[in-house]
């Protein structure tokens, strides 16, 4: 496929040491599988032909904000401004088994105040649609880091589809804001070139095409 590298010797050799019989007797095209980081010109026609990110915006846009927006090799996704901030008032006992609602109050506005050493929930404002041969990674950007604040998000997997349900902490001793509409998180594209035998939507994930804040399910 368009832009896979070809495996060199040095990578063939550790296949053959690390799965010998299977090496052997399936040869190096079987095993010797690559994965390729996709660039700013794959996720643009993606996103027009096929809708991977929708809402799109195909330039970086970083004046007087939080950069998001298409970059060389990755996509910074935006937080919208639905937020559920954990709360201790009632009480409750966060269980990922059985979530209550009483753990979280909610909150929609432009700028969202997490308490120090607090946790908060939101959702991308773009809608994603993973390919079959792609694996996305996220990571949160640097500006957040850089003040304590952890964004974090589990890889969306082959064929997921919805907005990503967005996971803050807050690891200051101060209050941290988080502003809507802004860029939150890198959003990476990597490209198998063996399709998966089973995707996230053929295996009936839990999450699928969820939309707006998700909470925990089981």
């Amino acid at each position: 496929m368009p832009g896979h590298r070809k495996v060199g010797l040095c990578e063939t050799a550790v296949i053959h040491r690390n799965n010998p019989a299977q090496f052997d007797a399936f040869g190096p095209s079987r095993y010797a599988l690559t994965m390729a980081i996709l660039s700013d010109r794959w996720i643009r026609e993606q996103a027009q032909a096929n809708g991977m990110i929708e809402p799109f915006v195909e330039a970086q846009r970083r004046e007087g904000c939080i950069s998001y927006g298409l970059s060389s090799y990755g996509y910074d996704a935006r937080v919208a401004d639905e937020f559920k901030l954990f709360t201790n008032v009632d009480n409750a006992i966060v269980d990922p088994k059985d979530f209550s609602a009483n753990s979280f109050v909610d909150r929609q506005t432009d700028v969202c105040i997490i308490p120090p050493n607090s946790f908060a929930l939101a959702r991308t404002v773009e809608y994603f649609r993973v390919p079959r041969d792609v694996l996305v990674i996220c990571l949160g950007k640097s500006t957040y880091a850089r003040c304590g604040i952890i964004v974090n998000v589990t890889p969306l997997e082959p064929e997921w589809e919805g907005h990503v349900t967005l996971e803050f902490s807050n690891t200051t001793p101060l209050p941290a804001r988080i502003y809507a509409n802004e860029g939150v998180a890198q959003v990476i594209f990597i490209e198998s070139d063996e399709p998966c035998e089973t995707s996230y939507r053929e295996r009936g994930g839990k999450y699928q095409g969820q939309r707006g804040v998700t909470l925990p399910r089981i």
